[in-house]
């Protein structure tokens, strides 16, 4: 008993709180996205996915309860271990998994469908932090970066080779983790690099060469007019044209990826991100109702069960990836603004958190529960206004689907399981 009134003390009872009413907030609108008029059913109905949904969120209570009364220090010792056994899993889902729309990514268990993909995040996490909290390990060392890297990499290496891009993306909140632990600030340049590089080999894909052109005179202007006349030495020549040819390479494996990699219709996706007109009917299609359905709620919304975009189907997948647009139409600008207000509070609360931890391992951990959740929030809202291309990434605690809410109560309730030990009395 002693154990469970300290994690009553302990815990952060604010953060709980925001992720209760996130839950409700997002149940309500998952009920909105699929109440039929014509046949409406209670919300508890397992004949939709909200009824699904509360299914879920009881099976979330159950986990939330196994993680607050396991010892806290199972996390730490066990780290690698998770990560091994769950790399394996990831690789045996490959072999395994149904084809569903052409992704192996997905195990099913009698009438339940699993995506270890969501959980992979959760586990490399705790791998991640368990190797930048050894005693020795710092970011200024290149193969502690190496490593650290590896560990985050293998994970969506393996994802991709299921088909399932859009969670591989995900894993780019690594980077914030690596540099607020001291990853020099050219890492993160270089990552904002490719990230436009990647854009502009899509925009000029049948002339790449005005791309490589421009970094031909992007590296002779560097030269000449960023460095000064004794720093123009053999070993900087080497570096730009070093640099020179790695973006250059870089454009060209984007556009080999891009016609051989990526899946027809994920294609589509970016190419409507580029030009919307490319494909009214198909992605085109989704992006432009999206963009019309958030819009259309003005201020205040059409009110709770009021959407027209929701109810007719004209948003696609409108409980799960696309869960804010059914805010937006039927909440308004100011359901809009409470929903993000919610996530800023959360996201910050993590932080802030993370910042008090007394141990390196929790503190880690905590950084990468704010950054995971703030790059989906990121993502998801960015790409049902059109800004980022469709790739199917959740909105954490709000979208229908058991593997995305399960997964992320646990990484979240580990870092409050880690937190509330700061005031134990062992």
């Amino acid at each position: 008993m002693a154990r469970e009134i300290d994690i009553k003390k302990g815990l952060d009872w604010t953060t709980v709180w925001i992720y209760i009413i996130l839950l409700m907030i997002g149940l309500a609108n998952i009920y909105a996205a699929v109440y039929n008029v014509d046949n409406p059913k209670p919300i508890y109905s397992l004949d939709h996915n909200a009824g699904k949904q509360i299914m879920f969120m009881v099976l979330a209570f159950v986990l939330i309860m196994i993680i607050l009364f396991i010892d806290y220090k199972v996390y730490d010792t066990f780290a690698y271990i998770f990560y091994g056994v769950w790399m394996l899993v990831l690789v045996l889902t490959i072999f395994i998994a149904p084809d569903i729309k052409g992704s192996h990514s997905w195990l099913r268990f009698g009438g339940f469908q699993f995506q270890p993909a969501e959980l992979a995040k959760t586990i490399t996490l705790l791998a991640l932090a368990k190797y930048l909290s050894t005693q020795g390990v710092t970011m200024s060392k290149f193969n502690n970066l190496v490593k650290a890297c590896m560990i985050i990499f293998l994970p969506p290496v393996i994802i991709i080779l299921q088909k399932e891009t859009g969670s591989a993306l995900a894993f780019a909140a690594f980077i914030i983790i690596l540099y607020r632990e001291g990853l020099p600030g050219v890492y993160p340049a270089l990552f904002l690099a490719f990230v436009a590089l990647f854009v502009l080999g899509l925009v000029f894909e049948d002339q790449l060469w005005i791309v490589i052109l421009g970094l031909a005179l992007l590296a002779v202007l560097f030269w000449y007019l960023f460095l000064k006349r004794y720093e123009r030495n053999r070993q900087n020549m080497q570096r730009v044209i070093g640099l020179f040819i790695l973006f250059s390479a870089f454009v060209l494996a984007v556009d080999f990826a891009f016609n051989n990699v990526f899946a027809p219709h994920q294609q589509n996706r970016i190419r409507v991100l580029v030009n919307p007109d490319v494909d009214p009917l198909g992605a085109g299609w989704n992006i432009r109702n999206s963009k019309l359905a958030i819009g259309s709620g003005g201020f205040l919304g059409k009110g709770y069960l009021q959407g027209t975009q929701t109810k007719f189907d004209f948003v696609p997948e409108q409980s799960t990836d696309f869960i804010f647009c059914t805010v937006g139409e039927e909440w308004g600008f100011l359901g809009v603004f409470v929903v993000i207000g919610l996530y800023f509070i959360l996201i910050t609360r993590i932080y802030n958190l993370a910042e008090k931890q007394k141990f390196k391992f929790a503190r880690i951990y905590g950084y990468g529960v704010a950054s995971i959740l703030f790059f989906h929030l990121l993502i998801n809202i960015g790409m049902t206004i059109g800004l980022i291309p469709i790739i199917g990434i959740p909105l954490p605690f709000m979208s229908y689907g058991g593997s995305s809410l399960l997964s992320f109560t646990i990484l979240l309730f580990i870092f409050l399981k880690l937190d509330a030990h700061r005031s134990y009395k062992v």
